[in-house]
């Protein structure tokens, strides 16, 4: 028998009086082995520690047994949550996550795209970068058609044009929950700032900040709609914008808490209290929110049902090729101290 360290699924085979396949079915657990030779098998698998080498694996079963992850910015606590739950979720199944950090990098997104796919990954996951834009560039569209044919392809954003499977967070419900919390509150001047028009999830909520001001019958002001990028400096040139309006809202929206942190840091600056003179509310719902003063009330995606209907999807177009193209996952609002009731002059 080899050294311990080099065990291999032959020497299993050997020393147990099996074929090679049949240690590969007790591993994947894909076809029914006698119970005598399943027991001979994981006893051996539990006194040597055997750990299969992935690719070796793959010749048996045509499965690396890997998922690739492709993520906007790992710095960003929203992506940074959501790849722990799927690396928990992964790991669950006996999967192995490949990270991928684009920076946010066109270059490196193809370039990480392709190293993916020569891994073999079992399915291929994407948050953010081009799945997130408002129109699809038909570049990517096309590098993604191409890979997609082989390897499942899924992504929180969309990709218009290719035959990828989309988990999207409910965006409209996360704003009407905004929206009910503090129309019952009383506010009627209600900014929304941070995130930008070509960006899907911004336009998203644009959309329906529009509309859900109609339905309230509330004060629609140009002004009060700030565009801008996702950081807290972010955030905080829109709340200096703001403080210059010909009428200060009693209730500002941040696209996430990043951009919340930084109209906390300005309005605490200019001797504004939140949320004594201002409410504030964000989106996102990371570690940030429970750390600041006031604690921000956020809207949550449930992080750990996020990763795991991801994961989910992944692995059972891995090994089925069937699940539903789209699918959603509705948010909850998290009540904690940036609110308050309106207070009008």
């Amino acid at each position: 028998m080899a050294g311990v360290d080099n065990i291999t699924i032959y020497d299993i085979a050997q020393e147990a009086g099996v074929s090679p396949a049949t240690v590969s079915r007790v591993l994947t657990k894909k076809a029914r082995v006698s119970d005598r030779k399943r027991i001979a098998v994981e006893a051996l698998i539990q006194k040597y520690k055997f750990q299969p080498n992935v690719q070796a694996r793959s010749l048996s079963d045509m499965h690396t047994r890997a998922l690739g992850l492709m993520v906007a910015d790992i710095c960003n606590p929203y992506y940074a949550t959501l790849v722990v739950e799927c690396e928990k979720a992964a790991n669950r199944r006996g999967y192995t996550i490949l990270l991928c950090n684009i920076l946010n990098n066109k270059e490196l997104e193809n370039a990480n795209l392709e190293k993916l796919y020569a891994q073999r990954v079992d399915a291929i996951i994407q948050m953010g970068c081009r799945t997130d834009d408002l129109v699809s560039d038909p570049d990517y569209v096309m590098r993604v058609n191409r890979i997609s044919r082989k390897i499942p392809f899924i992504t929180t954003g969309k990709l218009d044009g290719t035959d990828c499977y989309c988990l999207n967070i409910n965006q409209a419900e996360a704003m009407r929950l905004v929206f009910e919390y503090l129309v019952a509150y009383g506010h009627r001047e209600i900014a929304l700032i941070g995130g930008k028009k070509q960006d899907r999830a911004s336009y998203q909520r644009w959309q329906q900040y529009i509309y859900l001001m109609g339905v309230n019958h509330l004060p629609f002001r140009e002004e009060y709609v700030q565009e801008s990028g996702f950081t807290a400096d972010d955030g905080y040139a829109c709340l200096q914008r703001l403080l210059h309006s010909s009428r200060l809202p009693t209730a500002v929206i941040a696209r996430n808490d990043y951009c919340a942190v930084g109209a906390l840091r300005a309005a605490h600056e200019h001797g504004i209290s939140i949320p004594g003179d201002l409410s504030l509310i964000s989106f996102d719902n990371t570690f940030l929110s429970e750390i600041v003063t006031p604690r921000l009330t956020s809207i949550d995606y449930n992080y750990a049902a996020l990763g795991n209907a991801l994961v989910d999807l992944a692995i059972s177009l891995a090994e089925t090729g069937d699940a539903p193209k789209n699918n959603l996952i509705n948010p909850l609002l998290i009540v904690r101290d940036s609110c308050a009731p309106a207070v009008h002059a």
